[in-house]
């Protein structure tokens, strides 16, 4: 069966001032549809980029981005972005910014469609509320109940959760498994926090320091919910850390038991 989303030898550089700077020195990846697959790497090393490459917001200098087997030109309807930054309206309610995507009459009711997503993610009862009236963690469920809405087969997450402290993120990651459960999506996570991708994916990438390229690939094959202090997640992040070259040989020797 052919991936879901295909990178082919993808490159890419940018020039500045005094020379070109080579960012993506050749990526290969397939993803299978449903699959949840999160990058880490060190910080500069292009996985940003990487990620606006694949979801279509920029073009490579050379190589292919497949989705379902044909060249992306560019980004449509198919991923929807979840990033660090944030992307609610603050002047629209939770379901006015649910309702803001369903465009054209292919969604059927849009208000109770809204509605449903807001419940999905725990919004119930705050549909007419507006941003300012909610907490960080509320917000960053509106933020994905939006980008759910539009039933997009594949979600790229750009450090979702990294704004928020250390228990809503831990939340946030549970909460969003929680509904990968009901609704069957691609999904392609890039993270700082190895914790994290050992968390909610079923293979992590490690990518190599400018120009980037993956050094290193683990599947994970624990099942949902993972407790993040067992051995065997234990003896993973020792290896991923380890990859990415921040602990000493002697801290990361432990069996890898996945």
């Amino acid at each position: 069966m052919s991936p879901k989303l295909e990178l082919q030898d993808i490159h890419k550089s940018f020039p500045t001032s005094k020379e070109v700077l080579r960012v993506v020195g050749g990526v290969t990846l397939g993803i299978a549809e449903g699959e949840f697959v999160a990058i880490v790497g060190p910080s500069g090393c292009g996985k940003s980029t990487l990620m606006n490459i694949i979801a279509g917001f920029e073009k490579p200098d050379t190589g292919t981005v497949l989705i379902d087997g044909k060249a992306r030109q560019g980004p449509n309807a198919n991923g929807i972005m979840i990033s660090q930054s944030g992307s609610v309206f603050p002047w629209l309610t939770v379901q006015q910014n649910l309702m803001f995507g369903l465009t054209g009459n292919q969604h059927g009711d849009k208000v109770e469609l809204a509605d449903k997503y807001a419940a999905l993610v725990g919004l119930k009862g705050f549909e007419f509320s507006y941003p300012h009236e909610l907490s960080g963690g509320m917000l960053k469920r509106v933020e994905i109940a939006r980008a759910l809405v539009v039933r997009p087969e594949i979600i790229f997450m750009d450090e979702p959760f990294s704004a928020l402290d250390a228990l809503m993120n831990l939340r946030m990651r549970t909460e969003f498994l929680r509904i990968l459960e009901q609704e069957r999506h691609t999904v392609l996570l890039i993270t700082h926090d190895v914790e994290e991708a050992i968390f909610m994916a079923d293979r992590v990438l490690v990518l190599s320091p400018r120009p980037t390229r993956i050094q290193a690939t683990y599947e994970i094959k624990m099942p949902h919910p993972r407790g993040i202090t067992s051995p065997p997640a234990q003896a993973l992040r020792a290896t991923i850390l380890k990859e990415l070259g921040v602990v000493h040989d002697s801290l990361a020797a432990v069996p890898q038991l996945i």
